[in-house]
């Protein structure tokens, strides 16, 4: 069953909330960072990009990148920018984007947990992304960055939260630029929290990672690394959990540098073995079915159906981002392993179409793929069965905010 517990959050004072509140870390390039932040002191960008504190000089991944961090999150505490609660909480969150609402649970879930399978998976990790934000936790003490956990539905869970949304005055709740309502709710009672940590230990048998893999991947290798000199909060690591009829997957796309030595036109001809290709001229094709894909290259769109043999009905092979890898970009590009072929980039359904022609147009990129998204029962399928989906396979919106809720590891 799922090991939860309430923590002390460190978090901004109400009146700075907007203005600490930032999009993840890994949705923004350092340029990106460097604007969003620019005349903001308060941006938790600070503390996850401190690159952009730096001279462009500076490799991201340089450890005086990790100091900065450090140095920037203490001096937040120490202007009061950010406190830690004085006793061990809950907190809800809700986002509404575009008029449709989704609420967590913010907490810490167990490493153990991650590590027995209890906190099921369903993709592997690029050992390079996980490097990163171990250094960034052993050096700031601090984990920045939301896990995004999904469970099936209680009601128990529903009710409790509901209830105290409904009575209590929230903590935060504030409009981001980008139009997302953010409001958290700090559930500071203790029975109310004794509550919820027993229904999820005794109702809730697992909890399915749906963005953060990496994340919780290096709070469990900074643990290990840690070792004899590790703390009770390091057995931890910071999470939301949403049940998972609240939740929306919307397509990771694919975006290639080269075309393995075929020509525009000779590429179109190999994928005709597979697919059934359509041209669809200069109007943006997204997919609205299982097995369409949808390629822009040379200004044009094309419709691409998978043929009858192009895939399989087990969990993994239905989906789309298999079908494309494995009659695509595997067998046509060479690109086999897209954790680390630098070939291949990815750009989350929330950048929309656009950001897929802007790239190829650009020269900077050669083809591009538009994908129908997974849905949550594809999901739960998959991390059930204990297989693996191909990377990026998953984009979820809307995303929580980093610096409203951090957890420390070091006292």
């Amino acid at each position: 069953m799922a090991n939860i517990k309430p923590f002390k959050a460190l978090r901004p004072q109400a009146q700075l909330a907007k203005l600490v509140a930032s999009r993840p870390y890994d949705v923004l390039s350092s340029a990106e960072a460097k604007i969003e932040a620019q005349g903001n002191p308060a941006s938790f960008l600070h503390i996850t990009k401190s690159e952009i504190d730096l001279p462009d000089t500076v490799d991201v991944h340089a450890q005086e990148v990790y100091q900065q961090a450090k140095e920037n999150l203490v001096a937040s505490i120490q202007r009061e920018t950010l406190f830690q609660e004085s006793k061990e909480c809950y907190y809800i969150y809700q986002l509404i984007m575009n008029g449709r609402s989704q609420t967590g649970l913010v907490c810490v879930s167990s490493v153990d947990d991650y590590e027995n399978d209890i906190i099921k998976k369903h993709e592997f990790t690029r050992p390079e992304k996980e490097l990163d934000r171990i250094n960034h936790i052993k050096t700031s003490g601090a984990q920045t960055g939301n896990v995004f956990l999904a469970y099936r539905n209680n009601d128990e869970i529903d009710a409790i939260i509901e209830k105290w949304k409904t009575t209590k005055s929230p903590g935060y709740d504030f409009t981001a630029d980008d139009d997302i309502q953010h409001t958290i709710w700090i559930i500071s009672d203790g029975d109310t929290i004794d509550k919820i940590s027993s229904v999820f230990a005794k109702q809730i048998p697992f909890t399915y990672i749906a963005d953060g893999h990496h994340r919780a991947a290096s709070a469990s290798k900074v643990r290990q690394a840690l070792g004899a000199n590790s703390t009770e909060e390091a057995n931890y690591f910071l999470t939301t959990l949403f049940p998972a009829n609240q939740l929306y997957i919307m397509d990771y796309n694919r975006v290639v540098k080269d075309l393995n030595g075929f020509d525009n036109a000779g590429f179109l001809k190999a994928l005709e073995t597979k697919f059934t290709v359509t041209n669809n001229g200069n109007s943006a094709f997204r997919p609205a079915n299982l097995h369409e894909i949808g390629l822009y290259i040379d200004h044009n769109w094309y419709k691409l159906v998978a043929k009858p043999g192009t895939y399989t009905e087990d969990p993994i092979g239905i989906l789309d981002v298999t079908i494309l890898q494995n009659n695509v970009l595997s067998e046509l590009l060479h690109i086999n392993d897209p954790r680390t072929d630098t070939r291949i980039d990815f750009v989350g359904g929330i950048r929309g179409l656009a950001e897929l022609e802007k790239r190829v147009d650009s020269g900077e990129m050669a083809a591009a793929f538009s994908i129908y998204p997974v849905s949550m029962d594809q999901l739960f399928d998959i991390a059930d069965s204990g297989k693996v989906m191909p990377p990026k396979s998953t984009w979820f919106e809307p995303k929580l905010r980093d610096g409203l809720l951090t957890h420390l590891i070091y006292d």
